[in-house]
């Protein structure tokens, strides 16, 4: 860091005592240590241990074997341009978002952040630069301290829930306004520029789109939104969950990803040709998608939770199939100007790692590129799923799946995918521990 950086940054830190420096895990959590600011700004080394990235959701680890046997340390290297003062703390904090990187300064192959930059170099190597924007949804709920019982929407201006009928609404009913109000200020203080904001179609859902841009970029402004949103909310005395399906018989929450590529130098959308007709790159893009959806379906559905937003599909299909203008489809094309054409991918949920999804979505698309594929015939209207787009509908198919996928390690390496699937075994297991209300209420009535 030059001298002047160092004294950007010490003006930056003013009166600040503590620093969050962080790194997603696998499931995207943030995790990491509290460093004094005087340590940070020296440039003391911040080590994590090893096995952190591939914490399980529940807490535990898989076994050692998958981080290395005597789960040594990685460095914590914070990104200069990820350094920020936390407007939501009451007393002078700050954050600073880390790579995960090998004692000798190679980044970890554990480390989702550290995949999506691979993937985006492999972009550079042809002269090209992808560009993303994500759709986040989300529910607000009332402050829920027993999680034996269903969430609930919070009350309104008049006494009551929302009971699903304020899809798109702007009415301030719901009471959520001085919330939003400071979400959208914590925004502006740390730079995240937003698109549009509306009420989605589940009750006390909301969508948030970033603007596009640079995906590691989009990343690290998706992965502090999603922070931010619950630790606002924890100041008012609410609940945000990023869960896919958080409510019975309600929409899921997904995080859509929009998609295209320009060359770096010319800002040309390559998927679109002189005369406004779509390249034979875009094309093979798609078929990239088509070829990898399956195997990576895990990637973009991570959770127990995740199926139960796939297997009921209006509105977030669990299907390879790509169409124009069609949200049944997995892969649709936006209607757009041609200089904005794009692939959007509607399979990944809002509990998905940003930086994973992404990093699985454009290694697809760009694996269709370099071996030329074809995608399949577009569909429109109502349509029937043919078996050979149809996508895993359960974490174990989804498992089994990744677990038998040549592509998946060939582009993410063995070390990360053995150790994803350690991780996610574990998870499932630990759910089938549980029996659920609904086998009690069901399968112990009276014969």
């Amino acid at each position: 860091m030059s001298t002047l950086d160092r004294t950007a940054l010490a003006e930056l830190l003013r009166g600040v005592d503590e620093i969050e420096c962080v790194t997603p895990d696998l499931n995207g959590v943030p995790r990491g240590k509290v460093m004094t600011a005087e340590g940070f700004l020296e440039g003391r080394r911040l080590q994590l241990a090893r096995g952190v990235l591939l914490q399980c959701i529940m807490g535990g680890y898989p076994a050692a074997r998958f981080y290395g046997g005597d789960d040594g340390d990685l460095a914590l290297n914070a990104e200069p341009t990820q350094i920020y003062r936390l407007p939501w703390s009451d007393t002078p904090r700050a954050l600073a978002i880390c790579d995960a990187d090998e004692l000798d300064g190679r980044s970890s192959g554990l480390s989702t952040r550290g995949l999506l930059k691979q993937v985006i170099a492999r972009y550079a190597q042809h002269g090209w630069q992808p560009v993303v924007a994500t759709e986040l949804e989300f529910f607000v709920f009332a402050h829920n301290a027993d999680p034996q019982q269903p969430f609930q929407p919070p009350l309104g201006l008049d006494g009551r829930r929302e009971d699903g009928g304020s899809a798109f609404s702007i009415s301030s009913n719901n009471g959520l306004r001085p919330f939003f109000h400071e979400v959208y200020q914590c925004m502006a203080a740390l730079g995240l520029p937003r698109d549009t904001f509306m009420h989605e179609m589940g009750v006390s859902q909301f969508e948030i789109n970033l603007l596009h841009g640079d995906p590691l970029l989009l990343a690290d402004q998706t992965f502090l939104f999603k922070h931010l949103l619950k630790e606002v909310a924890l100041k008012h005395g609410l609940t945000v969950v990023c869960m896919a399906k958080p409510l019975a018989h309600t929409p899921g929450s997904s995080m859509h990803i929009h998609q295209s590529v320009v060359e770096e130098g010319s800002g040309q959308n390559i998927f679109t040709a002189a005369d406004g007709q779509a390249t034979p790159a875009f094309y093979q893009f798609i078929g990239g998608q088509q070829a990898a959806m399956a195997d990576f379906t895990l990637l973009f559905a991570p959770h127990v939770n995740s199926y139960q937003r796939l297997c009921h599909p209006y509105a977030s299909p669990n299907n390879a199939c790509w169409s124009e203008d069609n949200r049944a489809a997995g892969l649709r094309i936006p209607a757009s100007a041609p200089v904005a054409r794009r692939v959007e991918n509607r399979l990944p949920g809002a509990d998905a790692n940003p930086y994973l999804a992404l990093a699985a979505s454009l290694a697809a698309g760009l694996y269709g590129i370099e071996q030329q594929l074809q995608p399949s015939a577009p569909i429109q209207g109502e349509f029937e799923v043919p078996d050979n787009l149809a996508l895993p509908c359960t974490m174990h198919a989804a498992i089994e799946r990744l677990k038998h996928s040549g592509l998946a390690m060939r582009l993410f390496g063995a070390e990360f995918i053995e150790g994803y699937i350690a991780s996610k075994t574990l998870e499932l297991t630990s759910f089938f521990d549980e029996i659920t209300p609904w086998e009690r209420r069901v399968l112990a009535a009276p014969a």
